[in-house]
């Protein structure tokens, strides 16, 4: 069974940095998903599947993985960089393409 270590990006809904700082285990599904064939709900019998952990720092995840024997794998994300914009800027006179209305 393998847990898949990440931290999630930040909302592209919001500017906030909100539940972007913890770490994420998740586990990988070992199954694929069945239909039910009475109401047509997708479902599956991997319960491993539905838990979620959240955890301070990607050592503290690591170390849980190890002590409970499970295999996994980090995966790093990129950090955006601040895009520094200032107003005053669209109406200098050397910019490089003109701007119009």
């Amino acid at each position: 069974m393998t847990v898949l270590i990440f931290c999630p990006p930040r909302n592209a809904m919001q500017s906030g940095k909100g539940k972007s700082k913890n770490w994420v285990l998740l586990h990988e599904r070992d199954s694929g998903r069945q239909i039910d064939p009475l109401m047509g709900y997708s479902s599956s019998s991997d319960m491993n599947s539905q838990v979620r952990l959240n955890f301070d720092s990607q050592e503290a995840a690591e170390e849980y993985a190890k002590r409970q024997g499970l295999a996994y794998r980090v995966e790093t994300s990129n950090k955006p960089t601040a895009k520094r914009s200032v107003y005053t800027d669209n109406f200098k006179t050397d910019r490089k393409v003109p701007w119009t209305h």
